[in-house]
């Protein structure tokens, strides 16, 4: 048993406070070099132990037998491949918070690796053994030495193995815990994922080698000039006083650069930032090795209160990113990173916040070359000691220090070349403390070229900036009038939302709102959706798995899934919401004699690379389109621009201009195309629905006939020309959404706690009188919880023309209703419907009162099943607004009210009853609801609820509708 002795402690080394043993300073990454490298990435030996010391360390000797052990993949994760099983908790810490002791019951997994060297590995020089990512503390060894042990698991980790290694046969031994002092160090809101699970490299360092290199790349705006520095430790042969006589040189052959390291050089240069990224290759040489250099200049700065890149403001249209993949966690391939940043260049995003531990470093390779802003956060969360009151917190104990100043230190030193990473984070959710000033202390003293964030101590005295998460949209307008309470030094510092939108499910709502305030108040430069992408685990029986699906005692359910993409990346409809609402580019009508207003809102870049079109469009379809000629837009700049005479079309439609930009030509991330953004403005509004009637109702034989429809004894709606139609009747239940579902730690009942206690998901129907009039039925109805005396008096006038059937819905409340209703309208079933769903109005995909910004209108059709949105979590979901007119399973539905549509294969009890989307079995009935009005999403499930604006409280409503069995074909339907 390795025990050692610290601060009077005797602890085994996955429970010591130090951050480990026998590995090398850190230094900078670079994804190549002429020197050789071998990756030992692939199958592995494995065996998986109860305990911290089931086994001894026999294992590690060559020729040990492993006849019995198992084989997993590198990298990845043991619970990922059949050994044990994941465990997500958001903050609490799944097991007993007694630092730096972790449980007997610690899953520890003995990897065996064995490997040759290449015929042509070089003899001189060392070699270093390259670990980029453990979870969540290692111990290594090489041939039957031990190298040594480290913690940090989302940190790099070298050990020279130079002398050890052989031609042949050679055997690296290392055995990883599950638990660890670490752990405490990296309470990260995701699942508890063991093993080696970033790549496992073995790099030939040779005599006169590129050591530690730092990259200083500064740009002056005025002067329009780049600054090069290169700083580099040559390591080769040292004299006694450890210095080598080997010096390395930077060439940038593009800018006529060649100098040595150390040596400043100033020319001019084209700057980096994320809109124009970009990059100059250059190399840094020396005797022994050449590295490539993917140089960006670009200098941060705050000034006037403001976070400026090159002397210009910024402002982030960012998503906080965890890694993460369904079937493999946190071990990430090239692709899958460039895939996410593509979807995310694609959808507007500018920034991204590395929550909450230094990404992949080829991800921020990619950051460089496409462009994004990077907040780099550091490996650190001590979330679940605010439990217990933040007592024994690290970040406050000296015996700590040293671990948090080596996960400081790795992280800078590994990214500090990147032109993308501008702001370094302390860390998240850890409180306060003397660790996080030492922290901080020594990354200025290191890189005093960047900000420094951390969102826990509102003080802002370690940081350049003020951050905080989920502050609602009046506290942030406060903010940014300067109005907000706290230090004077903090009122004088740029302001940002770390993470706000939580996108959890059906959402986020109210992103709109933010982005107004932020682009009104100059000193609120934007914010970071939470997060990117939903954490589901492909599972066999659920499709994707969630907290507690493991068996874990201890979870917190679904709060893992709140990204902006689903967990096989499809992007979900708060993607496309996100999209929309942080446009680069904003077009407005409204402009002198009919013209359109363009304002280019990029911090930099021209509005050059993009083209503008436009279409005039007839009931949702297109009869003309063009392009518009905008001139030279600026940063900041706004243009106006005529629309061509609209095309003459027959009268009484309903008329609108489609404007959109799209890139000019093929880009390294989109497309020549590819919308950026858009705006439909309305020239005709088009006439109603003709009024239906003239036709008597006449009672025959316990049935009632109005025209083509025929209605039960009880004016129940049976059939239409035929056409049978099920339980038609008033509709105010949605199944929950997570953030109707709201915060379980908040004192206050969530909108689904108050909606379930009032009973409306219980709502009875009483019939009060069914009356024939001449030339029309009326029924009335009551619809009430039970032990409640609030009710909804509901009056359905129905009347026919012979071949259509109008409904004329009005809905009266009684009593003092103090509990928004989650929708109002009608819902209906279609036994046996099936073919294409057609309608006119908004789309393509669902959208609600604070989340329709990229709702477009026109024509569309889909099936069924694909207006579903597929949370991890089944919820109200697939509401299309502004609705015209729908044809689904040979009925026709004509409106001029607008409302809500919705249509899937499922009852609203099936879907507020189902855990999982295997829970769902489509029946033969499709279920349509036609809503006056929903109740908005808000982010209530992390954050403000709707705002006061998008709550549907009880009120008097009215809905006119129109039925037929007339269905048309064609067009110009845009398929979804």
């Amino acid at each position: 048993m390795d025990l050692r002795t610290d601060h009077g402690m005797d602890l085994r080394h996955h429970e010591d406070f130090g951050p480990g043993t026998g590995s090398l300073p850190p230094r900078a990454w670079y994804a190549a070099s002429d020197a050789a490298a071998l990756s030992l990435n692939g199958t592995w030996r494995f065996r998986l132990s109860a305990t911290a010391d089931a086994e001894d360390e026999s294992f590690a000797a060559p020729g040990h037998d492993r006849a019995t052990w198992g084989e997993i993949t590198v990298p990845g994760h043991w619970v990922l491949q059949g050994h044990g099983s994941p465990h997500y908790t958001n903050q609490l810490y799944p097991f007993p918070v007694d630092p730096p002791r972790v449980p007997t019951d610690n899953p520890t997994g003995d990897h065996l690796r064995t490997f040759d060297l290449p015929s042509d590995w070089p003899a001189s020089g060392t070699t270093v053994l390259r670990f980029d990512g453990v979870e969540s503390c290692a111990r290594v060894w090489l041939n039957g030495t031990e190298l040594g042990d480290f913690k940090g698991s989302r940190l790099p980790h070298e050990f020279d193995v130079g002398a050890l290694l052989r031609p042949q046969g050679n055997v690296l031994a290392v055995r990883v815990h599950q638990w660890s002092s670490g752990s405490y160090l990296e309470d990260q809101d995701q699942w508890w994922l063991p093993g080696i699970f970033r790549d496992v490299t073995l790099l030939h360092r040779p005599e006169d080698c590129v050591g530690a290199h730092f990259v200083h790349a500064s740009y002056d705006h005025r002067a329009g000039t780049g600054t090069l520095r290169v700083d580099a430790d040559t390591q080769g042969r040292a004299d006694a006083q450890g210095r080598t006589d080997a010096q390395g040189r930077v060439t940038v052959a593009e800018l006529g650069i060649d100098v040595a390291t150390g040596e400043a050089v100033t020319v001019p240069v084209e700057p980096w930032t994320a809109e124009t990224p970009r990059l100059y290759d250059g190399v840094l040489a020396t005797a022994g090795e050449r590295i490539p250099l993917r140089i960006g200049f670009r200098t941060v700065a705050v000034e006037d209160g403001l976070i400026k890149v090159n002397g210009r403001p910024l402002l982030f249209r960012g998503v906080n990113r965890h890694e993460f993949h369904p079937r493999t966690g946190r071990a990430l391939d090239l692709a899958t990173m460039r895939a996410d940043i593509l979807l995310m260049k694609r959808h507007n995003i500018n920034a991204v916040r590395t929550s909450h531990y230094p990404p992949h470093p080829a991800f921020l390779d990619l950051c460089d070359e496409l462009g994004l802003w990077v907040i780099d956060e550091c490996d650190l969360e001590t979330h679940g000691f605010q439990a217990i009151r933040w007592r024994g917190n690290p970040v406050d104990d000296d015996r700590w220090t040293p671990a948090l100043l080596d996960r400081a230190a790795r992280m800078v030193e590994r990214d500090k070349n990147h032109p993308s990473v501008v702001i370094w984070s302390l860390g998240n959710e850890c409180g306060t403390g003397r660790g996080l000033t030492a922290m901080a202390e020594w990354i200025r003293a290191r890189d005093d070229s960047r900000l420094l964030h951390y969102e826990g101590d509102r003080s802002c005295a370690d940081t350049g900036m003020y951050a905080r998460m989920y502050a609602d949209h009046a506290e942030v307008e406060r903010i940014g009038r300067g109005e907000d309470e706290g230090p004077e030094r903090r009122r004088q510092l740029p302001f940002v939302l770390c993470e706000y939108g939580h996108a959890m499910g059906n959402g986020p709502g109210g992103l709109s709102e933010y982005q107004r305030l932020f682009e009104t108040y100059e000193r609120i430069q934007g914010g970071f959706i939470w997060e990117w992408i939903d954490h589901g685990l492909a599972h066999p029986s659920y499709e994707y798995a969630y907290g507690g699906d493991f068996g874990e005692e201890l979870h917190d359910g679904n709060f893992v899934c709140d990204g902006l993409v689903l967990p096989d990346r499809t992007p979900s409809p708060g993607l496309v919401e996100y999209k929309k609402v942080i446009e680069p580019v904003r077009i407005e009508g409204g402009g002198h004699e009919g013209a359109v207003q363009i304002t280019n809102l990029y911090d930099f870049a021209t509005l050059d690379h993009l083209s503008f079109t436009w279409s005039y469009e007839r009931d949702g379809v297109r009869v003309a389109d063009g392009t518009l000629a905008v001139p030279a837009t600026g940063p900041g700049e706004r243009a106006e621009v005529k629309l061509p005479s609209a095309p003459r079309c027959d009268p009484g439609g309903e008329t609108q201009w489609t404007v959109r930009a799209v890139l000019a030509w093929d880009t390294a991330w989109a497309e020549r195309g590819h919308v950026v953004a858009w705006a439909q403005f309305t020239d005709e509004s088009g006439v109603s629905p003709a009024v239906v009637g003239g036709t008597a109702p006449v009672r025959d034989e316990g049935r009632i006939a109005l025209g083509p429809a025929l209605f039960d004894a009880r004016g129940t709606l049976l059939a239409l020309d035929g056409l049978e139609i099920e339980d038609l009747r008033l509709d105010v239940w949605r199944a929950p959404t997570d953030n109707d579902n709201g915060m379980p730690w908040r004192p206050e009942p969530s909108p689904a706690a108050r909606w379930r206690a009032l009973g409306l998901d219980r709502m009875q129907h009483r019939l009060d009188a069914v009356e024939l009039a001449e030339d029309a039925l009326v029924v009335r109805t009551r619809v009430a919880p039970a032990a409640s005396d609030l009710g909804l008096r509901v009056a359905y006038r129905w009347q026919s023309d012979g071949s259509r059937l109008l409904l004329a819905l009005e809905v009266e409340p009684e009593g003092e209703w103090s509990v928004p209703l989650p929708r109002v309208g009608i819902r209906f079933g279609l036994p046996g419907a099936s073919g294409p769903v057609r309608w006119f109005g908004g789309g393509p995909g669902e959208a609600y009162p604070d989340t329709r910004a990229a709702s477009m209108t026109g024509v569309w059709e889909s099936d069924v099943d694909a207006m579903q949105t597929p949370y991890v979590r089944p919820q109200e979901n697939g509401a299309r607004p502004g609705l015209r007119w729908a044809e689904i399973g040979g009925l026709r539905i004509d409106t001029g009210d607008r409302p809500w549509f919705t249509a899937r294969r499922w009852t609203t009890e099936q879907l507020d009853a189902a855990r999982h989307r295997t829970d769902l079995t489509p029946g033969d009935t499709v279920w349509v609801n036609l809503d006056i009005d929903q109740q908005g999403i808000g982010t209530g499930s992390c954050g403000p609820g709707a705002l006061p604006e998008h709550q549907l409280h009880a009120r008097p409503e009215r809905l006119e509708v129109t039925f037929s069995t007339a269905v048309t074909r064609g067009n110009g339907a845009a398929r979804h």
